[in-house]
């Protein structure tokens, strides 16, 4: 961040300035995707705003958490299919560390399950990469003032899975460290490797992964693997 050195005030003699959401009057953000080119134009458009500065940009979830823990950013713009943490395990974690975080989920993906996660998750934005030209900097507007968005596609689907009221499947019925689990494992890593992501015991891991798989009536990888990718949880 840049700072001016009319406006700055001294910090006390061994204390480091904390960056905050309001810091100056800047609009702090950060960018998850795993994709470069979409991070690149999303910063484009953020940059182009004064008065908005992006602080970190991250290209799966465990780096994104560890920027906003750093820099406790006003918004997060992230995509919803990230490794390590979806958008939904993201935000649940970002709002556990920083609460005055808005997350916005940039995805392209529409499904009501994944919005269902999301918003359950604490996420108050959500906007297709689709519309991302004509409607990203009205989002991150929005966020910035502590204020809900969903473009008129978005709503209108929100508002008929409220309607639906659909029966609970296999999905909800996992629990939200299962789901992290249930990812890890799709993405190939081994049992071993999530308990360090995790960090949570091997034992753990493994318990989680039985629970997962016995709920959804799984009894292989292949077969796990194959629910992660029909559920969003990874890219095929």
């Amino acid at each position: 961040m840049r700072y001016s050195g009319d406006n700055m005030a001294l910090p006390e003699k061994n204390d480091r300035p904390v960056r905050t959401p309001q810091r100056f009057g800047v609009t702090t953000i950060m960018i998850a995707d795993d994709h470069d080119v979409v991070r690149r134009g999303v910063r484009a458009i953020i940059e182009s705003r004064p008065g908005w500065e992006v602080i970190g940009e991250a290209d799966d979830g465990a780096k994104a958490l560890a920027i906003v823990e750093e820099t406790k950013p006003a918004v997060a713009v992230i995509d919803y299919s990230l490794p390590s943490l979806n958008g939904a395990q993201l935000t649940r974690r970002i709002k556990a560390i920083s609460p005055s975080t808005e997350v916005l989920i940039f995805t392209m993906h529409d499904n009501e399950m994944l919005m269902r996660d999301v918003l359950g998750a604490g996420a108050r934005g959500f906007l297709l990469k689709s519309d991302a030209d004509k409607q990203l900097i009205a989002a991150i507007e929005a966020m910035a003032r502590h204020q809900p968005f969903f473009t008129g596609q978005v709503a209108e689907a929100f508002l008929k899975l409220y309607l639906s009221q659909p029966v609970n499947s296999g999905e909800t019925t996992l629990t939200a460290r299962e789901r992290e689990v249930v990812q890890l494992i799709a993405e190939g890593h081994s049992s071993k490797s999530a308990s360090r992501i995790l960090d949570i015991s091997l034992k753990t891991v493994e318990s989680h992964r039985g629970a997962a798989m016995h709920k959804l009536g799984i009894t292989t990888t292949a077969a796990l693997v194959r629910y992660a990718i029909r559920n969003k949880y990874i890219e095929p």
